[in-house]
């Protein structure tokens, strides 16, 4: 698996860009990388897609901290060897040195450090899951069976976090293929992907639903109950309320990682009945004969434009 460097692609060489020096860079390298600047050009365009997912990944705070601990896994700490390394080595070779001047022998290196340097790993592995909404609002421990090198299956325990979004992945240490001798084992990346919910469609941290309530519910307004993802709440409905109006219920959303939530936003949704009854049609019939009012005429007011 091929570990992407995202902040090498926004042209930084470490991890401490800012969100404003990372929206300047990605600006840059998008208007540098831009197919309509560059013409038909499969790298280009590859280049193009890996600095919007690297942006899109980095300026979300929650995305951006989740992935700086596998970038510091991959290439964090292989930066500081470089950088460390030699130094730390020059000044064991002093040390070295004035011990064999002074007392006539030279102390032992330290094995487990040399070992720890060049400590290599086996193979990471990545595999998906899928969850519900449900099941990322309030987290879920799920088994997955995995098949080994040798053939047989392995079951392994995920315990998926609450609030984990649609993309992220959990890592696992230790978890991934069988290293050599003396090598540890790699990890197991497993990526989520959240279903789509019949009742909620999440965007950003909102929850947006629709709430089908009744005509005469709509004229007259009052208390009426919403379901939400955890729990019902009772909404106030205006007089007049029409199809499409958006109704803010806050902290009643998805979870943002911080303690804090979302908001749930109900799109209200007039339903007339399929079927009514003799006394309810009757009512209907003299409530045609006494109202004057006529959407399309309303509409028609509203919408008329003078043409000059």
């Amino acid at each position: 698996m091929i570990f992407k460097d995202y902040y090498k692609i926004l042209g930084f060489d470490d991890n401490k860009a800012n969100a404003e020096q990372l929206k300047i860079a990605y600006r840059e390298q998008a208007k540098k990388y831009h197919p309509d600047v560059n013409g038909a050009n499969r790298n280009t365009e590859e280049r193009f897609k890996d600095i919007n997912e690297a942006y899109r990944i980095l300026s979300d705070t929650v995305a951006r901290r989740k992935y700086d601990r596998a970038w510091n896994v991959n290439i964090g700490r292989r930066k500081n060897r470089e950088k460390y390394g030699n130094k730390e080595e020059k000044t064991d070779t002093i040390k070295e040195g004035l011990f064999g001047m002074f007392f006539g022998y030279t102390p032992k290196k330290n094995k487990n450090k040399e070992e720890n340097i060049g400590a290599k790993k086996g193979e990471d592995v990545e595999t998906g899951i899928e969850i519900t909404l449900e099941e990322a609002f309030y987290g879920k421990t799920k088994k997955i069976s995995l098949r080994t090198v040798n053939g047989n299956l392995k079951t392994i325990t995920v315990k998926v976090p609450a609030g984990i979004r649609n993309k992220e992945r959990i890592r696992l240490v230790g978890q991934g293929k069988k290293g050599a001798k003396d090598e540890k084992p790699g990890d197991l990346f497993i990526k989520v992907k959240v279903i789509e919910s019949d009742k909620f469609t999440l965007n950003g941290y909102d929850l947006h639903t629709k709430l089908f309530v009744t005509p005469w519910e709509a004229i007259l307004g009052g208390q009426i109950e919403v379901q939400g993802i955890d729990d019902t709440e009772k909404i106030k409905l205006e007089k007049g309320t029409t199809s499409g109006t958006e109704i803010i219920v806050e902290n009643k959303g998805f979870k943002d990682g911080k303690g804090r939530r979302g908001n749930l936003i109900c799109e209200i949704q007039i339903m007339v009945p399929d079927k009514i009854t003799e006394e309810e049609e009757r009512i209907y019939r003299q409530l045609q004969k006494i109202s004057k009012f006529n959407p399309r005429t309303t509409k028609t007011e509203k919408n008329q434009v003078d043409i000059l």
